[in-house]
Parts: structure tokens; C-alpha cells; sequence
């Protein structure tokens, strides 16, 4: 497996799938994506991204059943592996950590 470091968009889209559960496909994930984070989410990145994170072995994918609604195209759902896990909850851990260390943290909306 490549490395399990996660980038800020592949952590987002990771957890995104992991919510999404058995409904993880690439036009989901956009819509979630731009829902929680209030950013315009291109298709094509989220499918760059969902490629490259198969590849490192963080998530798994397959293939759904045709429909008419789609003109008998199936849609390719996912799934976060187990290292996928191992890699969210390593990263939840170093932010945690880190957010444990600023002394006297407060916000002050002006």
C-alpha cells in the first residue's frame, strides 16, 4: 500500500464516504461535500481523488446495478477499507493532539 497520510480534501471526501455509507457514489459525495463544507466540488477532482485513494488501498469500490433512470448505467459505489479507517483515525489523533496543545483557545467573532 502507498501512503496513508491523508490531504485535507482526501480526509474530507474519506469521511464523506464513511457517512454516506451504502450511498457513497461520486455524485453524492460532490453534493455532501458542497452541503457540510459550503464549497463548489468539481466531479472530476472527487473522481481524481476517489482513484488515487483506491490505489493507496483507503477505500474499495464496485460496481452498482443498471437502471432505467440512468439510462442503464451503473454507478460505482464506495467503501472505506480498513486501512482507509486506520488512516481517518490516525489523523483525528494528530488533530486532537494538536487542537489539546493551544493554551487558552477562544475565538472572538467580530
Amino acid at each position: 500500500m502507498k501512503g496513508t497520510n491523508l490531504g485535507e480534501f482526501e480526509e474530507l471526501v474519506l469521511l464523506t464516504i464513511a457517512t454516506l455509507v451504502n450511498e457513497a457514489y461520486s455524485v453524492a459525495i460532490c453534493d455532501e461535500l458542497e452541503k457540510h463544507t459550503g464549497r463548489v466540488t468539481k466531479l472530476g477532482v472527487v473522481h481524481a481523488v476517489l482513484n488515487r485513494m483506491e490505489e493507496k488501498g483507503l477505500v474499495k469500490s464496485e460496481l452498482g446495478e443498471a437502471t432505467r433512470a440512468r439510462g442503464g448505467k451503473r454507478k460505482r459505489y464506495y467503501t472505506v477499507t480498513n486501512a482507509g479507517k486506520a488512516a481517518l483515525v490516525k489523523s483525528k489523533e494528530i488533530r486532537d493532539q494538536l487542537w489539546q496543545k493551544i493554551p487558552q483557545f477562544v475565538i472572538k467573532w467580530t
